[in-house]
């Protein structure tokens, strides 16, 4: 690393949907600071007791170093999580030793004995990077359920999404400080669209900046609806996790519960 002048900057484009989160996995915690994993976790709870009964058995995708599963886990379930990531599944592994972790990519991914809940948070759905991709993450989920089983994530609507708005949060750990920013962008057309993400790393006088393009797929919640309503009973809900309520049909954030016919 280049010193010499007060906050040499570093750019360091990354090239894999991976990379980043390999790169800086022991950071991600942080990047989702402003995330309210309980709330997120209680809803999904009380959406599966609401549409899908009394089950306890519960898969987490894309489920990173495993907080959402700590929550469960503290309420009962028997839960298990799968990730792509191997670095953030050691530390999935060290937050809950108890539950089980799978490197499986979540769009063919396959368990020993079905569950009675999936979620996806952090619209890892989008993960899928395309429609094609995205069918067969149903199709597994759809298989990886038991029968009256529910689906629970949460989506953005490809044409509602505003290429300009940016979530940006700051942190402090280990004597230096972060700046992380996130937005959507989207072209317009096709089924491509990406997250963009920005880490700024400040320690005393050096300055480094990670910036990535997680490629993500393009659906409109109409669109999603009809990929999904071949295997499952479809509700779309507001963005709320205090709340159960419809979806207005305006905000470009939903909840999609999914039950298993």
């Amino acid at each position: 690393m280049m010193r010499g002048r007060k906050f040499d900057q570093i750019n360091q484009p990354m090239h894999s949907s991976n990379s980043l989160y390999t790169d800086l996995s022991g950071y991600y915690d942080l990047m989702c600071a402003d995330i309210d994993y309980q709330a997120q976790s209680q809803s999904a709870r009380r959406l599966h007791q609401f549409f899908g009964g009394d089950g306890r058995t519960h898969l987490d995708l894309a489920c990173g170093t495993g907080p959402h599963i700590r929550h469960f886990l503290d309420a009962g379930y028997q839960s298990s999580g799968l990730d792509l990531n191997q670095p953030m599944l050691d530390k999935a592994q060290q937050r809950c030793p108890e539950a089980n972790f799978m490197q499986q990519n979540m769009c063919d991914f396959t368990l020993t004995e079905p569950v009675d809940l999936v979620t996806c948070f952090l619209y890892s759905i989008h993960y899928s990077a395309s429609i094609q991709n995205l069918k067969a993450c149903i199709d597994s989920v759809f298989k990886a359920l038991k029968p009256g089983g529910v689906f629970c994530f949460n989506a953005v609507d490809k044409d509602k999404i505003d290429n300009n708005s940016y979530v940006r949060h700051s942190a402090v750990f280990d004597d230096s400080h972060f700046v992380f920013e996130s937005g959507w962008n989207y072209s317009g057309t096709g089924e491509k669209q990406t997250l963009n993400l920005s880490i700024e790393k400040t320690t005393i006088d050096l300055k480094q900046l990670w910036q990535d393009q997680h490629p993500m797929v393009a659906v409109s919640f109409a669109e999603l609806e009809q990929l999904l309503c071949s295997c499952f009973e479809v509700h779309i809900l507001e963005h709320n996790y205090e709340k159960i309520a419809a979806w207005d049909n305006e905000s470009g954030n939903a909840l999609f519960v999914c039950i298993k016919r």
